[in-house]
């Protein structure tokens, strides 16, 4: 009976230990996959969500302020008729 004890000791022990060691391997290859996807973001041009919005205001305003000039050259362009 102690024989049996102590090898079922032996195996759990070197599945405990299994088990760290798989653990810590999950955690470096959740880091490296990180880094990596982190690093391939960095090497694109994206921008932020605020970039984003502040061009897009910028485009609106300057489309408004196209079609209000274009309004005034019409109105010119007719008067002058």
């Amino acid at each position: 009976m102690q024989t049996r004890n102590k090898v079922l000791d032996d195996i759990s022990q070197l599945m405990t230990n299994a088990m760290g060691v798989a653990q810590g391997a999950k955690g470096e290859a959740e880091t490296a996959m990180k880094s990596l996807v982190d690093r391939w973001l960095a090497d694109r041009d994206f921008v932020t969500r605020e970039e984003f919005d502040a061009v897009r205001a910028m485009a609106q305003k300057a489309r408004e302020e196209n079609a209000s000039l274009a309004a005034r050259l019409d109105a010119l362009e007719t008067k002058k008729k």
